[in-house]
């Protein structure tokens, strides 16, 4: 009789183990889904970057050192730190949702973005792409060139480029705000990379203004980044098929 309890007693110790709180080891993860815009519920959310203040001047660039960079413009070039557009605004500033997106993995577009050197300079001087998008870069010049992708998030790279070399195509696989693209043979060569794991980002042009479409409705926290002037942000709702506006300003305030 005694051994018969014994074995009862076993196997219920074995069931109460097994439904104790702990979580089996594989449990499964819930897949992050694919993002999409949703134009029944989409809007947009645009803005200004003004500077206030006197427009500092910005320095002439010194190409003496390569008479070829020298020869390629027919007036001194400036140097594009600090670009304050006719209308008070602020160019080459990155504009992007930094927080508020619910989790999702947005696919890269299949065009790539182009970065050129031309004249011994970059083009564009601030460039936004996403995440496992291509960037495309293309060399215009009769010098050799040496791009330098100087992240700090993303591995650190840099490849040689010939006198009108082949495009060169390279990808960036983590979100990182900014970092600067420089050339290691041409010290005054500067460019800037904001890496967005989603679309929805804008860099300033000659108007100082943003729109950033297909968003779906939330509260977001809008970041605008200037990579001599810092970083600012501000929060912002969005309604369905809404728009929203927001605006920044750098200088004296």
């Amino acid at each position: 009789m005694r051994l018969a309890i014994v074995f009862l007693i076993f196997p219920l110790s074995l069931a109460i183990f097994s439904c104790g709180g702990a979580k089996p080891v594989n449990e499964p993860v819930a897949a992050i889904p694919e993002g999409h815009i949703d134009t029944a519920t989409a809007g947009s959310i645009s803005g200004r970057i003004a500077f206030i203040g006197s427009p500092p001047v910005m320095p002439f660039i010194d190409m003496s050192s390569n008479p070829s960079c020298e020869r390629a413009h027919k007036t001194p070039v400036r140097a594009q730190t600090v670009v304050v557009n006719k209308n008070g605004t602020l160019r080459n500033t990155f504009v992007w949702i930094r927080d508020g997106l619910a989790p999702a993995h947005w696919a890269p577009p299949a065009e790539s973005v182009k970065l050129t050197q031309s004249g011994c300079i970059y083009e564009p001087h601030v460039a936004g792409i996403m995440v496992d998008q291509k960037l495309e870069i293309l060399n215009d010049d009769p010098v050799n060139h040496n791009v330098h992708a100087e992240s700090q998030i993303n591995q650190p790279w840099n490849i040689s480029e010939a006198p009108q070399d082949e495009h060169k195509f390279r990808k960036f696989p983590k979100q990182e705000v900014l970092f600067p693209m420089t050339c290691s043979v041409h010290p005054w060569m500067r460019s800037w990379i904001g890496v967005s794991s989603h679309p929805f980002f804008a860099v300033t042009g000659d108007d100082g203004a943003f729109t950033l479409s297909g968003v779906p409705p939330g509260t977001y926290t809008i970041e605008v980044v200037h990579e001599k002037l810092g970083r600012k942000e501000g929060k912002v709702t969005l309604t369905a098929s809404g728009t929203a506006s927001i605006d920044f300003t750098y200088g004296s305030q």
